[in-house]
């Protein structure tokens, strides 16, 4: 006959055993410890996942899944069909202000994630800046020698400039630079665009070029792919794909003066399956030491201004940084605000100049 201690004690393991069980039925995922997340695939995810994923999951002692997705209308589709697969997105500035201010992301725990050293203004309650980049225009060295556009009016100059032109099919940075070729101060920009006459004052400008535009480009994989292949003579588009694709042979060049000054950004879609331990994901992708890989892999500045100070970044690479006060000072840094706003709107009236 078995013992009372002993049956007390078995009843007891089993009764622990069971609780485990339920348990990990009702946190499947954080059993695991993997996070899923979604980027814009090409050169610019290979970067992340070499300088921030990887590491990050390795120093975390978990598993991250990547996928490659289509921005923020992605997110509002599955939010509101309750499928939300994602645990972190990579999302631009503008798009996740917006997103944010219609309830589809998750409010961001700064008691878990640390900004104390980050750059100020490269985060909100909604989204974590991951890295810093520049809108930019860039040219054809094959067409133009070293001597190409040096400014947005330049940029529209199919006279001193012709050739074929891309451009971007989205609205966002599309509108500013229209603006500055319209012979509007970059400090003057968001004032100009901050009423529909305005932006309609841009689209008009756009439509000027739009019979030198030969591809609406709709990802910086796409239109790094246009200058390799010589499909076009200068487009616009993200500084760091530029470097990714001259290091592969492609005969490009651009220059920073009346960039945009941008940053990505990480967020998490509201109702994520792993919500708690993607926050602590994003906190260790921000961390300095982490950042501090990204130049290693693309030309996009770190967020975390302590990544310029452990040593893994020198000096020549830091000169190529857009987030350099150098190159920095030479850009129109975006407004948050205009596209918390007017991107909705402005969206619009864009898909309706394209389709015209």
């Amino acid at each position: 006959m078995m013992k009372k201690t002993e049956f007390s004690r078995r009843s007891l393991l089993a009764v622990a055993a069971g609780a485990m069980v339920m348990s990990m039925t009702a946190m499947p995922a954080l059993a695991d410890g993997t996070v899923t997340v979604a980027s814009w695939g090409g050169s610019y995810q290979n970067a992340q996942s070499l300088a921030l994923f990887q590491p990050a999951a390795k120093a975390m002692g978990i598993t991250v899944k990547e996928e490659t997705y289509g921005g923020m209308s992605d997110v509002r589709l599955k939010v509101k069909a309750g499928a939300v697969a994602w645990d972190i997105v990579s999302s631009g500035s503008g798009s996740a202000a917006r997103a944010g201010a219609e309830g589809l992301l998750e409010k961001l725990d700064y008691s878990v994630i640390d900004v104390s050293t980050f750059y100020p203004g490269l985060y909100t309650d909604y989204c974590i800046g991951s890295d810093v980049f520049s809108t930019v225009m860039a040219y054809n060295t094959a067409t133009y020698g070293e001597n190409g556009p040096k400014s947005w009016a330049d940029f529209w100059d199919v006279k001193k400039f012709p050739g074929k032109r891309a451009y971007r099919n989205k609205i966002a940075g599309a509108l500013e630079p229209a603006l500055m070729a319209d012979g509007v101060a970059p400090e003057d920009v968001y004032k100009v665009l901050d009423s529909e006459e305005g932006i309609k004052r841009a689209l008009d400008k756009i439509r000027e070029l739009k019979p030198e535009i030969a591809v609406w480009w709709k990802s910086g994989a796409q239109h790094a792919q246009l200058m390799k292949d010589g499909e076009v003579d200068m487009t616009t588009g993200w500084n760091g794909r530029f470097d990714v694709a001259k290091k592969d042979g492609a005969k490009v060049a651009y220059t920073f003066n009346q960039g945009l000054l941008d940053y990505d950004c990480f967020a998490i879609p509201k109702g994520a399956p792993n919500k708690d331990l993607a926050m602590k994901f994003v906190a260790e992708m921000s961390k300095a030491e982490i950042q501090a890989n990204l130049p290693e892999h693309i030309t996009y500045g770190p967020t975390n201004k302590k990544a310029y100070e452990i040593g893994k970044i020198d000096e020549k690479m830091a000169l190529m940084m857009p987030s350099h006060p150098d190159n920095a000072a030479m850009q129109l840094p975006i407004s948050l605000a205009w596209y918390e706003k007017w991107e909705q709107k402005a969206a619009a009236m864009y898909q309706d100049m394209l389709t015209e």
